[in-house]
């Protein structure tokens, strides 16, 4: 195939053909450390419904083939670090935890009769070395945010996972 882009310079394409075999095994280990808000970072996931919300995203994960290693919120966002399963792709895993947890929320009580996610999110990979480090960094939430903002810890992660961002798409 010969195509011409801008300036008229030919370009040639290959086109490839794979032959694929069966695998006798699919083998993967990728831990995710999913982090979203709510939409406009409305602090409304109080203590009260917090164990339970997190049991629900737990099994949530749990039915999608995703094993959840740690689970925590504070009030305007939450922390997930689990396994992602072997045949599902992480936007999948994303759009099914949100959309649950929207329908549960809005089940708990009129406090969350109008409630959303913010439309994006933050996926990190994690080292199997760091896995104990990232569980006890979501454990102590709370500790973190009396010197920092979900904002800034947020951008944090960004900047340590060298993740080009713009500040104007990033909020909602």
């Amino acid at each position: 195939m010969i195509s011409r882009p801008e300036g008229g310079a030919r370009i040639h394409r290959k086109t490839y053909r794979f032959r694929f075999t069966t695998m006798p095994q699919s083998l993967s280990k990728i831990y995710v450390h999913l982090v979203f808000s709510t939409k406009n970072r409305e602090r409304v996931l109080g203590d009260g419904i917090r164990r339970d919300f997190h049991s629900y995203l737990g099994g949530v994960l749990r039915g999608v083939d995703c094993h959840p290693l740690e689970i925590n919120s504070e009030p305007d966002h939450v922390h997930l670090l689990f396994e992602l399963g072997r045949k599902v792709a992480l936007s999948e895993v994303v759009g099914g935890l949100k959309k649950s947890a929207t329908e549960w929320l809005r089940g708990a009580g009129p406090a969350f009769r109008g409630f959303h996610w913010q439309a994006g999110y933050g996926a990190f990979s994690v080292s199997p070395s760091s896995v104990e480090d990232v569980r006890e960094y979501i454990r102590n939430q709370r500790e973190h945010h009396r010197v920092r903002t979900f904002q800034e810890e947020f951008r944090m992660f960004l900047r340590r996972s060298a993740i080009e961002f713009d500040e104007r798409y990033v909020w909602d």
